[in-house]
């Protein structure tokens, strides 16, 4: 289970369906989120960063606090932590710069559609490291800040990237991001099914689907563990307190 972290303007934050008009704000020091979520047990934080999603100015000196304060709890209790950050990967010298900051896992979505080559040969690069963001909407893969479709369905993004090398594939329905009303369960077991497949035909190493969006109770996360999913990202639902970092880490 991996804790997620929006910022928008230096604050943490939620949206309705990625619509930054729909905000609620969580703290305005997104660094003791980062501390508690490490207390609570979790071994990797979701940043996005919104401001950069939406064209604006990156906010990688806050991500840096941020990284501090987890890796200071993270060592009093002799745990590892990593973090695992996107929003505004628009080119090459963006992930580099996340990787020099420290960042373990670097989540990229409209490059990986727009710049495939690019994406492909960081992958290489940095063996693990990125993670492909499939912000899909009706199946099909949305950009700019979920703004846009593209032409890309999500299963072809996902093939693509696995045979990349990709460290994860972020899978998030926009419809349901932020909302509670439940994962997209089916659509997120059927990627990975088609991950697997794909992965066995080319006799490479299968990549996990990682489910985001609409989470809201712990029945969601059982509903989403029954059908193999491995990795969840939670939101809003640790925010409105529906349960307990710990009540859903003891789920794993």
């Amino acid at each position: 289970m991996i804790p997620a972290v929006d910022l928008l303007g230096g604050k943490a934050v939620r949206l309705a369906e990625g619509d930054r008009e729909r905000v609620t704000v969580y703290s305005e020091q997104p660094w003791e989120l980062t501390a508690e979520f490490v207390r609570a047990g979790a071994q990797r934080i979701h940043v996005v960063d919104l401001d950069g999603a939406f064209g604006e100015a990156r906010q990688v000196e806050l991500i840096r606090r941020m990284l501090d304060a987890a890796r200071e709890v993270a060592s009093l209790r002799d745990t590892p932590v990593e973090f695992e950050v996107g929003g505004g990967v628009r080119d090459v010298g963006a992930i580099e710069a996340l990787i020099e900051a420290g960042v373990e896992k670097i989540v990229v979505g409209t490059l990986a559609v727009r710049e495939p080559k690019a994406v492909e040969a960081a992958c290489k690069r940095h063996p693990g490291k990125l993670v492909v963001a499939i912000d899909a909407r009706d199946g099909m893969v949305a950009v700019d800040g979920w703004r846009e479709l593209s032409s890309i369905s999500a299963a072809e993004l996902g093939r693509e990237a696995a045979t990349w090398g990709a460290g994860g594939l972020l899978y998030t329905d926009v419809a349901r991001d932020g909302l509670q009303v439940g994962p997209a369960v089916e659509s997120t077991a059927a990627l990975q099914t088609q991950i697997d497949q794909h992965c066995e035909a080319e006799n490479i190493e299968s990549v996990d689907v990682i489910a985001s969006g609409g989470v809201g109770t712990l029945a969601d996360l059982d509903a989403l563990a029954s059908v193999g999913i491995r990795a969840v990202v939670l939101g809003r639902a640790l925010y409105e307190r529906n349960f307990t970092l710990e009540e859903a880490l003891s789920r794993c």
